[in-house]
């Protein structure tokens, strides 16, 4: 076999001239101590809050506290193998998640690794799990809704796209129930939804999965799951680690909705990591540091201004309150980052009023900009209405005799909050709630028993879908209500109504 000089003297020229030397330089610190979910190192004296370092046994930690001598370092894995004196050492990176379309449909840690038992998530795409927030230039108002199914919400607390909508209330009263019907009302549409569980408990956690797959919600949803029994550390990368993967998508002109259940939990995980790690007052996280960090996780929701290709991140933070008192530091400070909330109430909840939403409470500082035309048409009055009521039917339990028009609006009030009681897992299309308010303020259903309006309410709409089909198309088209149709198509099905009542 004979040998070209040229062609070697070519491949070894080649080589000379790819070559780059592969000097790799870390610094490297070693352990102090070591311990709940924490490590403080001794000798990074380069190292930057935020930056990765990875010990002896490959467990990963974040750089959290930088102090004179030492730092801080949060440990994002199994600490028990690292003991004083273990070397580590710096990666130069932030720390990132997998993000892509390989997580729809998966349930994974924070860290991006999976947690459902399908195998890896297999994805070449990362991104920070901080980012900065886009700037004013960057967005553009809230002018699309994002409709949630649940009427109560749609009418008078609108969610828009790009909107951050607090859900509030006390431990048992519904507040993950709004939340998964909002995922579930995205079926069938261009939303993609992340659930980010934090400090939940595992059997909840596993409940949410198993609801989302048997209707169908999770062919569009992420989850992102640190557990109760997991470290602090996980609980309070959480949230950040989801929003990261939500931004990808938003990034491509994507619709999106994150859903943060709860930021209380992180809270509590982000003091216990403050208090452990001795950090010095003013930054032992309350309630400044709370403030801080729920606020820079809050700033990432917003609606892209079309030069950033017009995609959203719609937030629905969660905040359990202790007996409803809203004015502790972790409420006050979320509801001021926010643009309005949907407050839920232990006495309604238990009156059987479900969803359990106080309507006087609760706000959307959106508004009529996150509704459809027909539905604004429709929910003006409906808030009114139940206001009036209210005060009515405060006077009325004086014992005072009423006369005819009060007990009237009494009578009618009764059965509009009957109307806007929902079961869960059954979210209504906006224009089934259209034509439920609109009915309900006209009064078709005056004459039906209150503990039979949501059983009508029922035959109503699907007369609507089947016989009344072009009045419905007409308004899923346009938005817009037809009120003359829509009444006459009522006053058709309040004949069926006929009799069927009176000797009740």
């Amino acid at each position: 076999m004979k040998f070209k000089a040229d062609e070697i003297a070519s491949v070894i020229q080649k080589e000379i001239e790819d070559f780059r030397g592969q000097v790799e330089t870390s610094e490297v610190g070693r352990v102090l101590e070591v311990g709940d979910g924490i490590a403080r190192v001794y000798g990074l004296q380069s190292a930057m809050a935020g930056e990765m370092v990875e010990f002896e046994n490959g467990v990963r930690g974040l750089v959290f506290n930088l102090e004179e001598n030492s730092v801080g370092v949060i440990l994002l894995g199994d600490f028990k193998g690292i003991k004083e004196g273990d070397e580590v050492k710096t990666l130069g990176a932030l720390l990132s998640v997998p993000v892509g379309d390989a997580l729809i449909g998966r349930v994974v840690d924070p860290l991006g690794n999976a947690l459902d038992g399908k195998g890896p998530v297999v994805t070449s795409e990362t991104r920070p799990v901080e980012t900065i927030a886009p700037g004013i230039a960057g967005r553009q108002p809230v002018k699309q809704p994002l409709q949630t199914g649940i009427k109560a919400v749609d009418s008078m607390t609108p969610i828009g796209r790009g909107q951050r909508e607090l859900i509030i209330g006390d431990r048992k009263t519904g507040k993950t129930a709004v939340a998964l019907d909002t995922i579930l009302a995205q079926k069938g549409g261009d939303v993609i939804c992340v659930y980010v569980a934090s400090g939940q408990r595992a059997s909840n956690v596993a409940a949410v999965v198993e609801a989302l797959e048997q209707h169908g919600a999770m062919d569009y949803t992420i989850v992102v799951s640190a557990s109760a029994s997991d470290p602090a550390p996980m609980q309070y990368i959480a949230p950040y680690a989801g929003a990261a993967i939500a931004e990808h998508f938003m990034y491509q002109g994507k619709h999106t909705l994150i859903v943060y259940d709860d930021l209380t939990k992180q809270a509590q995980a982000y003091r216990e990591l403050s208090l452990l790690m001795r950090r010095p007052p003013g930054r032992e996280a309350y309630p400044g540091d709370v403030f801080y960090c729920h606020s820079r996780l809050l700033e990432r929701s917003v609606k892209l201004s079309d030069e950033l290709g017009g995609g959203s991140m719609t937030a629905l933070p969660i905040i359990e309150t202790q007996e409803g008192e809203v004015s502790a530091y972790i409420p006050t400070n979320v509801i001021s980052i926010t643009d309005g909330q949907i407050y839920l109430e232990p006495d309604l909840f238990f009156a059987g009023v479900r969803p359990a939403i106080n309507v006087g409470i609760s706000v959307s500082r959106v508004g009529g900009n996150a509704q459809t035309k027909a539905m604004k048409k429709v929910a003006g009055s409906l808030r009114l209405d139940l206001a009036a009521f209210r005060e009515l039917e405060a006077f009325a339990q004086l014992g005072t005799d009423l006369d005819k028009a009060t007990q009237q609006q009494l009578d009618r009030g009764y059965r509009m909050v009957e109307l806007l009681k929902q079961p869960q897992f059954q979210p209504l299309h906006y224009a089934d709630q259209v034509f439920s308010i609109f009915a309900g303020t006209n009064g078709t259903f005056d004459a039906v028993p209150v503990d039979k309006v949501l059983e009508v309410e029922q035959e109503m709409i699907q007369f609507m879908r089947e016989q009344k089909s072009e009045v419905r198309d007409a308004m899923v088209e346009t938005g817009e209500l037809d009120a003359d149709a829509l009444t006459a198509a009522l006053a058709e099905f309040s004949k069926t109504l006929e009799g069927r009542f009176e000797e009740e």
